[in-house]
Parts: structure tokens; C-alpha cells; sequence
């Protein structure tokens, strides 16, 4: 017949109509190793193919496009209008009115005179401008970072010691800049994925707590101290007991290269504080840019940023800047001002720069409860109460994540709720490698589609045959317990079909489709898996083996062990081969 084919399937023939027909698992061609190799790290480290827009340009075009992806103002500065710069001037000059009394309370949570927020306000922002992908992000010091620094530095150079605090300061920002660059030029970037967003969010909210609650010895007198402060100056309020910032000095960023260690034993102290505050920073400052970068539908290069971000920290710590990052609070502004390019940042930083000069010693007089309640009514936001009820409702694991970190920096320091919260996220990404999901599936009525049959009530099981689906690589970590599983599956299974009086177990099939990789130790436990099966006069099946799974299936031996009339392209054709041939018990 025209419509029928043969085909041999099992050791027997079928005849079936063409729609039905039984294919193959493809096995790939054997690659070198290294092509193998080449592919492996061009995925993992240049997934985005970096160079493509070099590829048939000639040099003099090749050299434009490199300077313009170090410097993208180079290439969206071309179009830039007075359009453009309208809104720019006014979203720059908006976040400089939020950032000049953020920067003297920042300072203080870092334990630094108030001039060096204001110096890391001016410098850090040009560098970004020129060297960032980010359209919307508002660069300066940070709460959380501004804590982290002020507690880890005070833990090795108590603070009244303002000449060595203040030298391995800007020790740590250096370092903090080497890190990020250096993330970004060998495109490290994934490692900051380690840090969830429930840690994040859990680190944050505890960071303002501890933030408040620093800031509240200023509370007391607050309501009358903001009434006054029009007229401290007038009234030498000072002279009487108002606490004030007292004396800024007066100009721009002094030089501070010489002053960074990079000899003697606060070296490695400071390399140890700039990983940890360069890696916070880096993480803050990419969430808040995709965020916005996402509301505006264009693309933030993660690993630009690093550069960015690591060179203006470099550049600032020669310049007396302390860490400095994307602030959420300044970036919602600017957004909401309508910034349309970095130029906001650079606006922000002249209008700085003219503060610097100039009105600075105005700033003297301003009460510190003032600063206490900017820094309060900023941390304030930290606090993402409906994110923590959303990560309740979505995973547990991540709550108590996020709860772990939230609870290690109120009770504990910074320092151990940012370990808290790395712990448990490495904690939760091996519970997850080494105990994978793994699921009993049925056939769904009137389809062969097999799936879930604990999200599908209505799938069916088929008599004498077992399926199994493992949904992740089986690697060492894992190996015995998919192992292990699948047994206590067919156990299970065996138990209820001798209570029930069915068709007993005769094959077992194995949906492989969502099993990534496979290594030694996977073809190991599915050896023992096999052997055992054996035993017990249950036949092994593997459906659907991916590329990389089928080629190691191959290499060890192990299709040869259980022939490979017993790998099939899915779950519906391994049964369509075997079902017919179980037998009555």
C-alpha cells in the first residue's frame, strides 16, 4: 500500500502509516576535541558574539567601532539634539538637588567627612557618561554600599584615625574598580548571578533597618531641628546645642593616588573590603539598570558596565571618591524627569562641581537630624515589602533566603548577612544539582503526548511499562539519587500493581529530553540502573537523549550494552514498540 511503510522497530516489523512513522535518535558526527572545547567556551564566555559588528569592515571602520564600544557616546552622541539635552538638563539638575544632602549622609555611613560624597558625586558620573551603556542610570554613592564600606574599613582602622581610615578607602575602591574591570574584560559577569534577587532583597531591607536605626539618635529634636534650620545660621543655633555637619571643605577632588596602599599589610585588607564592595556595587547598579533599561525596550551590555563602572572607581580612587555605583533612588528620579541620555550625569556632575567651589561652606550649618531623616526617608525605600510576599507565594527556598540575609544584618553585621545570603544561595543551587525533579508520567487521553501525571490527574499509565522523566543533567552530584529515584518509582510502582492484580513491570522508559549532559558518573548509576533492572527481568528504554547526552551514550558504551533498538525518539514510539508485548501476569 502507498500510504504504509515497514519498519523495524524492537526486532519486529511494523506496519504503520507514514504520520505514525518511527524515527531514529540522531547520533552527531564525533567532534574534535577542540572544536569541542572552542564551542564550549565561546557559549559560556562570548554567548553574545562581541565581535560580529567587526566581521568584513575594514580597519579604519573596525578601529571607530572599538573606540565606539569603549566609549558609546561616541556613537549615540552623533544623533544627540537640543532636544534631548533639554530633558537631559533638567533630569541632571533634579538629581543634583537629591544627591548634594544624599552625599554628606552617605559619607557619614561610610565614616568619611562629608566633602568626599561630594567629590564621588562629580567624578565617578563623567567617567560613566562616557563609558556606560545605561541611558537612565544616576551614578554616586549608595546606602548599602556607603554601610558596607563604613563597617568593613572600621573593623580594621577605627575611623578617628582619619589619615589611615581614609587612605584604606580609597585602597578598597581601587580594588573595588580592579574587580568589576576586571569581571568585565574576561566576561565574568555570571558569578554576580550567584547573589539572588531574594538575597538582594532580604541584604537591602535589612541594610536599611540597620541604616534607620543608626540615624535615629537624631531623631528626637527632628521636627523642631527642621523648623530651625532656615535660621541656624542666623541664630548661631550651633552655639546651643544643634548638632550640624560643621566644616566642608571647600574645592574640587585634591589628588589620592599616592595615598593608596599597594604595599605593607593594609594591601591585602583592602583587596579583601573592594572585592566585597566592588561585587555589591556591580550587582546593584546592573539590577537597576535593566530594570530601566527594560522599561525603555533597549539592550544594557552587562559587561560594558563592568568596564564602566570598575575604570570610573579606579579613576576615583586617585581622585579622593569612595565607592560609587547606580543609585536606585537618583535613577528613578532621572527617569522620571525625563533623562534621555548620560548627558543627566554629566549635568549633575557640573552643577557639583559649582557647589564644590562655591556653596559649600553653607553646607556647615545643616543640622545633622536633617541628614539623619534624608538618609532615613531614602532607606525607607529599601524596605520592597510586596517583592518579599511575591517570593514567599513564588519559592520557599528563596524566602528563606531572603529572610536569612534580612535577619544576618539586623542581628548580626553586614558583613554576615552579605555571607548569609551568598551561603544560602549556593546552598539552594546544590539542593537543586543534587536533588533534581523527577516525574512518573501517563498518557493524556486521545493524544500520544505523555506528561505529568501529578499536573495531569487524567493521564494514564500503560500497563507494564513504567515512565519515568528526570528533569536535569546527571552528573556526580546527582547521579546516585536519579539512580535511587527511579528505583523507589518502580518499587512503587510494583507494589500497587501486585495490590491491584495488573499487567506486572516489563520496561521501564526513561524521557531524557530535559537532561542537559550526562558525565562519567551518570553513565555509571544508569549502568548500575541497568543491572539492576536486569535482575528484576525489567527491560531499560532511553527516549529522546539529547546531542551532547547521546554522543557520551555512544563514547562509553553503554547504547551498545542495551542496544540501540532500545533508544527511541519519544516517549509515544517506545511504547508503540512495546506495549503489544507485555504480557498478562
Amino acid at each position: 500500500m502507498s500510504g504504509e511503510i515497514t519498519d523495524k522497530v524492537g526486532g519486529r516489523e511494523l506496519d504503520l502509516e507514514d504520520s505514525q512513522r518511527v524515527h531514529k535518535v540522531g547520533v552527531p558526527p564525533k567532534q574534535k576535541l577542540s572544536t569541542e572545547f572552542a564551542a564550549t567556551l565561546k557559549e559560556t564566555f562570548f554567548h553574545d558574539e562581541p565581535l560580529r559588528h567587526f566581521k568584513g569592515q575594514a580597519k579604519s571602520r573596525q578601529l571607530v567601532l572599538g573606540l565606539q564600544a569603549l566609549f558609546p557616546i561616541l556613537d549615540w552622541g552623533r544623533d544627540y539634539n537640543l532636544s534631548k539635552f533639554r530633558g537631559d538638563l533638567i533630569a541632571g539638575l533634579t538629581i543634583a538637588s537629591l544627591a548634594i544632602p544624599q552625599d554628606i549622609g552617605y559619607a557619614k555611613l561610610a565614616n568619611l567627612d562629608p566633602q568626599y560624597g561630594l567629590y564621588s558625586s562629580f567624578v565617578p558620573p563623567l567617567v560613566y557618561a562616557f563609558m556606560g551603556s545605561s541611558r537612565d542610570i544616576a551614578i554616586g554613592p549608595v546606602a548599602v554600599v556607603s554601610l558596607l564600606l563604613g563597617t568593613l574599613l572600621q573593623n580594621e582602622i577605627d575611623s578617628s584615625n582619619k589619615v589611615e581610615y581614609r587612605r584604606l578607602a580609597f585602597t578598597a575602591t581601587f580594588f573595588a574598580g580592579i574587580t568589576q574591570v576586571t569581571l568585565g574584560v574576561l566576561r565574568l559577569g555570571f558569578l554576580i548571578d550567584f547573589l539572588s534577587h531574594a538575597a538582594i532583597v532580604g541584604f537591602m531591607a535589612g541594610a536599611a533597618i540597620t541604616i534607620g536605626l543608626q540615624q535615629l539618635k537624631a531623631i528626637a529634636p527632628l521636627i523642631s531641628v527642621i523648623f530651625a534650620t532656615l535660621f541656624v545660621f542666623i541664630t548661631h543655633a550651633d552655639m546651643h546645642g544643634v548638632a550640624i555637619v560643621n566644616k566642608i571643605k571647600k574645592g574640587v577632588n585634591p589628588a589620592s593616588a599616592n595615598q593608596i596602599y599597594f604595599t605593607g599589610g593594609y594591601l591585602l585588607k583592602g583587596f579583601r573590603i573592594g572585592v566585597v564592595a566592588g561585587m555589591i556595587a556591580l550587582t546593584e547598579s546592573i539590577a537597576i539598570g535593566r530594570t530601566f533599561a527594560a522599561v525603555k525596550d533597549y539592550e544594557l551590555d552587562g559587561n560594558k558596565e563592568m568596564v564602566a563602572l570598575g575604570t570610573m572607581n579606579i579613576i576615583g580612587s586617585m581622585t579622593s571618591c569612595y565607592v560609587a555605583t547606580g543609585s536606585f533612588s537618583r535613577t528613578a528620579v532621572n527617569f522620571a524627569a525625563g533623562c534621555n541620555t548620560a548627558v543627566s550625569n554629566i549635568v549633575m556632575s557640573f552643577v557639583l562641581l559649582l557647589t564644590l567651589l562655591v556653596i559649600t561652606p553653607l553646607f556647615k550649618y545643616t543640622p545633622n537630624a536633617v541628614i539623619a531623616s534624608i538618609i532615613i526617608s531614602a532607606v525607607i525605600g529599601l524596605i520592597d515589602i510586596e517583592a518579599v510576599i511575591l517570593i514567599w507565594k513564588i519559592d520557599k527556598l528563596d524566602f528563606i533566603a531572603c529572610m536569612g540575609a534580612f535577619f544576618g544584618v539586623v542581628f548580626i553585621s553586614v558583613e554576615i548577612g552579605l555571607l548569609i545570603a551568598v551561603g544560602i544561595s549556593f546552598a539552594k543551587i546544590l539542593l537543586q544539582v543534587t536533588r533534581p525533579r523527577t516525574a512518573l508520567l501517563g498518557k493524556l487521553p486521545k493524544t500520544n503526548v505523555y506528561r505529568n501525571i501529578q499536573q495531569y490527574p487524567d493521564a494514564t499509565k500503560v500497563p507494564g511499562i513504567l515512565i519515568v522523566r528526570v528533569d536535569s543533567a546527571i552528573y556526580f552530584s546527582n547521579s546516585n539519587y536519579v539512580k535511587e529515584r527511579i528505583l523507589r518509582w518502580l518499587i512503587d510502582e510494583e507494589e500497587e500493581v501486585k495490590a491491584n492484580k495488573q499487567t506486572r513491570i516489563q520496561y521501564l522508559i526513561v524521557q531524557m529530553s530535559p537532561v542537559t549532559d550526562i558525565d562519567t558518573s551518570g553513565i555509571h548509576a544508569l549502568k548500575e540502573l541497568y543491572r539492576t533492572l536486569q535482575k528484576r527481568e525489567i527491560q531499560l528504554v532511553l527516549a529522546n537523549p539529547g546531542r551532547a547526552v547521546i554522543d557520551k551514550l555512544y563514547a562509553s558504551g553503554f547504547a551498545n550494552l542495551i542496544g540501540d533498538n532500545k533508544i527511541f525518539l519519544t516517549v509515544a514510539d517506545a511504547v508503540l514498540a512495546y506495549a503489544p508485548k507485555t504480557e498478562e501476569p
